[in-house]
C-alpha cells in the first residue's frame, strides 16, 4: 500500500534539500534537464537528464545543484506499507537511466499538475501513475538494460517516427527502416520506451496538434488533418485520452489577431 504525501517540481541553479521528508517517506527523483547531486548516507551520488533514483525511507539524504548548472526535475514522496515491487523493498538507494523516459516524464508531470492543481481524486490518480512508473522501471531493472545498439535501433525508429508521423505508419515500415523483421521491431520499441509503436505515434500526432490548437488559425478539422487523422471523431477520442481535454480547450489560448 503506497501514500502520496508530496509531488513537486524543483527548477533552478541554487537549489538544495536538506533531506528532510514526513517520517517513513521514500523519495523519487526524475531528472528532465540539466544535473544535480545528492549525498545518500556520505555517498556521492549525481544525476542527470533521464536518470532515475530511488531513496527509500531507511536512508538520509541532501542533495544540491552543481555550480551554475540549471535542472529541472520531479520529486515524489510517498510511504510504502507494503509491496510486491521489489525495489520498494530494498533498504538501498537505486539509481539508473529510464529506457522508458519519454512515458515517464509525461505521466509524471501529469501527476504533479494533478497534485498542484488540486484536482477531484487527484491523490487516487496519482497513486495509479505512482504504481505504473515503478512497474515500469522494476521490469526494466529485471530484464537488464537494453544494449547501445538496441537504443540507437530505437532512436532511428522514433526519428523516423517524428519524420512521418501524419502518414500511417507500420512495423513493417520501422522494420525495413532498421534493417530487422517487423516483430523484432515492434518487440524492441516496447522493450526501449515502454509504449507500442502505435502509442507513439498517437503521442506524437497530439503534440503537435496542441502546438496548431494554440499556436495557428486552423480549424480543430484542419489540424486533425495536418496530423493524419482523417476521421474528425477518432482525432477527437485519440486527443482526450491522450490530454484529459477536448481539442477546443487549447484554443482559448490563442493569441489575439491583429486587425
Amino acid at each position: 500500500m503506497l501514500r502520496l504525501t508530496q509531488v513537486r517540481q524543483d527548477r533552478g541553479s541554487e537549489w538544495f534539500d536538506d533531506g528532510n521528508r514526513p517520517e517513513g517517506a521514500c523519495t523519487l527523483i526524475l531528472v528532465s534537464y540539466g544535473k544535480v547531486v545528492y549525498w545518500i548516507e556520505h555517498e556521492k551520488v549525481i544525476l542527470e537528464k533521464g536518470d532515475f533514483l530511488f531513496i527509500p525511507a531507511s536512508q538520509s539524504y541532501y542533495g544540491k545543484c552543481v555550480p551554475t548548472v540549471f535542472h529541472e526535475k520531479y520529486v515524489i514522496e510517498f510511504t510504502v506499507t507494503d509491496s510486491p515491487l521489489p525495489i520498494l523493498q530494498s533498504s538501498h538507494y537505486m539509481k539508473s537511466r529510464i529506457g522508458a523516459y519519454e512515458l515517464i516524464l509525461e505521466r509524471i508531470k501529469t501527476m504533479h499538475n494533478e497534485w498542484t492543481e488540486k484536482h477531484l481524486y487527484a491523490d487516487i490518480l496519482g497513486l495509479a501513475i505512482l504504481y505504473e512508473c515503478l512497474a515500469l522501471w522494476n521490469r526494466e531493472l529485471d530484464e537488464g538494460p537494453a544494449t547501445s545498439a538496441a537504443h540507437q535501433q530505437v532512436e532511428r525508429m522514433k526519428n523516423y517516427i517524428k519524420n512521418y508521423y501524419p502518414q500511417k505508419i507500420t512495423k513493417e515500415e520501422l522494420g525495413e527502416h532498421i534493417h530487422k523483421s517487423p516483430n523484432y521491431a515492434a518487440t524492441l520499441f516496447r522493450r526501449v520506451t515502454g509504449q507500442t509503436i502505435s502509442e507513439y505515434v498517437h503521442k506524437a500526432r497530439v503534440k503537435k496538434a496542441i502546438y496548431l490548437l494554440i499556436d495557428s488559425t486552423l480549424t480543430v478539422g484542419e489540424i486533425a488533418e495536418s496530423v493524419g487523422y482523417r476521421d474528425l471523431s477518432y482525432f477527437q477520442r485519440i486527443f482526450k485520452r491522450e490530454t484529459g481535454k477536448i481539442p477546443t480547450a487549447y484554443m482559448k489560448d490563442r493569441p489575439t489577431p491583429i486587425p
